[in-house]
């Protein structure tokens, strides 16, 4: 009888620990990351031109990084069906599952017309290959004192913008594409 209760006691057990029900798992979010994937624009009010285009690869995110010779200025970013060029509307071909449009209220040349920033090739302004999110970076133009760039990522993924003073008197706008949701 005492083999029974053992044995009977030890069944229990096994039971009552395999039908413990354990909470609904829940996904944290990528590398903590909360962006999400809507428009972003900022209204700072500085006066700039447009200097250099450039970009980075983070752990958890690809970096866009606009500098600009003045104070930081108006931007929108947002996702869009096809980049167009300023002016004209021509539809740019650009790489990748998704497109940003990065429009800066800061144009690529001085008030005397001279350009400020004119890139080597304005259909790669950055060497990209390699990249977990990027897949080009492409001009726009430049137009009624606003700069247009393309951003072709791999899919429609969250982002982030935001501006940073300097170097110097110079400022930074800096978009950061997430890898994953």
């Amino acid at each position: 009888m005492k083999k029974f209760s053992i044995w009977l006691a030890a069944i229990l057990l096994a039971v009552g620990l395999g039908m413990t029900v354990s909470g609904p798992a829940s996904a944290a979010p990528y590398c903590g990351l909360t962006w999400g994937s809507l428009a972003k624009s900022g209204q700072d009010t500085g006066t700039a031109a447009v200097t250099n285009v450039r970009t980075g690869q983070h752990y958890c995110f690809d970096r866009l990084v606009v500098d600009l010779n003045g104070p930081a200025v108006s931007y929108t970013v947002q996702y869009v069906p096809r980049i167009e060029q300023e002016g004209s509307g021509a539809v740019i071909p650009v790489r990748g599952g998704a497109r940003l449009h990065i429009s800066i209220k800061a144009p690529s040349y001085d008030e005397n017309g001279n350009a400020t920033y004119n890139p080597a090739d304005k259909n790669e302004l950055s060497n990209v290959s390699g990249y977990q999110t990027f897949r080009q970076v492409v001009s726009a133009g430049s137009f009624e004192g606003y700069t247009s760039l393309g951003l072709g990522v791999r899919a429609r993924l969250p982002f982030r913008v935001f501006t940073l003073a300097g170097p110097g008197s110079g400022s930074r706008l800096v978009v950061d594409v997430a890898h994953f949701w």
